[in-house]
């Protein structure tokens, strides 16, 4: 009982939350190419900038086709082992030839009306507001790429260690998508 009373003593508890120090800075870690895996990323990478909080992006394995100048605005949406896409829908039925593509069109064209942009857009409008965006350089090596391959907002590719320097600091959260 004595070690909670201690817990409790240094933490302050206010409406059933423990003193929390504000968000300074994200890092998002983007490892997956998936249409609505990245634009998580973005959005939160995008939603962070404009409360003021600094937004550093880590794009590894086959998040970097976001970033990618041959792949950025060509991603797609998951269909097969996604349970959450058109619930009931039989995986079969999503494994059929076409039907990624299809459905990626469909998802494009809802978020074409609500005006979201596109990758390469908001990939753009991230850094013009602040953020940094790094590609992960094992990942980059294993897939053959080099800088020219990547967007040109894509300020450097970088190891893990340098990724973890750009943590350094209080308030820094670390979001893996």
């Amino acid at each position: 009982m004595e070690a909670v009373a201690e817990i409790t003593k240094t933490k302050p508890v206010v409406n059933g939350v423990k003193d929390k120090k504000p968000v300074k800075k994200v890092l998002i870690i983007c490892s997956k190419g998936k249409l609505e895996d990245v634009y998580a990323a973005l959005v939160m990478a995008n939603g962070a900038l404009m409360e003021g909080i600094d937004a550093k992006m880590f794009f590894t394995f086959f998040g970097l086709e976001a970033i990618t100048k041959k792949h950025a605005d060509h991603l797609h949406t998951a269909t097969v082992g996604n349970p959450a896409f058109m619930p009931g829908l039989p995986t079969v039925v999503a494994g059929l030839p076409g039907f990624e593509a299809f459905a990626s069109y469909m998802m494009t064209r809802e978020m074409d009306k609500l005006e979201i942009p596109h990758v390469t857009e908001f990939i753009q409008m991230i850094d013009a507001a602040g953020g940094e965006i790094f590609a992960c350089k094992l990942a980059a090596d294993m897939f053959h790429l080099k800088k020219e391959d990547f967007l040109n907002e894509v300020k450097d590719i970088i190891t893990v260690g340098d990724m973890y320097a750009l943590a350094e600091g209080d308030g820094t959260q670390i979001i893996f998508i």
